[in-house]
């Protein structure tokens, strides 16, 4: 495992990976049937692209890197909460640092070199929800969750939070997943199997 990772290092500029769990045992004052678990698992990497302009091509990096992040993260998600079938919620973010741009967070993540494999590794079928943005190092990013084979299942709406404290640094990038074992407690709000039609000619009144 260490020559292993050692490789990664040499390869994506791997600095270090941070993973966070937590276990809900309750809300609102009553005893969940089964424990929600959360998890997120963040690689902090040197910015491939640090020092190019708007216009280069970030394809090549996309292919080499993120593959190696997809199978890091999902690694961590799956002995985190149990295995790929414990879990049923998804989701996916990038801090970029301050040297970088945005797009090149979003490289990262938005790629079927990461999202696709992401979504085979945790055994999914949605398309993953996201988050990214250009941070400074030890920034909370709230990266959002959904149902990792139904999109619309409103239950599975939900967070997690992610923070490094020593990253991104400037030439940086913070790469997250982050899964769910089960739906939000108590979850009680519809859904859109059986929502109402609602349209502004539906409603008695709306409002102007």
């Amino acid at each position: 495992m260490q020559e292993r990772m050692h490789h990664l290092d040499e390869t994506i500029g791997l600095r270090k990976l941070v993973v966070y769990r937590d276990v809900v045992l309750s809300e609102g004052g009553e005893t969940l049937a089964r424990p929600l678990r959360r998890a997120s698992a963040a690689a902090v990497i040197r910015n491939p692209w640090a020092g190019t302009g708007p216009s280069a091509d970030l394809s090549a990096e996309q292919a080499r890197v993120g593959p190696v992040l997809a199978r890091l993260l999902t690694d961590r998600l799956i002995a985190s909460l149990g295995g790929a079938d414990e879990i049923e919620a998804f989701g996916k973010a990038a801090l970029v640092g301050a040297a970088g741009e945005v797009e090149h967070a979003g490289a990262l993540i938005h790629t079927p070199y990461f999202g696709n494999l992401v979504r085979e590794f945790l055994a999914g079928e949605s398309v993953i929800c996201f988050a990214d943005t250009r941070a400074e190092a030890g920034e909370t990013l709230t990266v959002p969750l959904w149902h990792k084979t139904r999109a619309s299942t409103r239950s599975h709406y939900q967070t997690v939070s992610a923070r490094v404290p020593d990253a991104p640094r400037a030439d940086e990038i913070v790469v997250i997943a982050g899964a769910s074992t089960g739906a939000r407690p108590h979850p009680r709000i519809g859904d859109r199997a059986t929502d109402p039609v609602v349209t502004a000619e539906t409603l008695e009144v709306v409002p102007s």
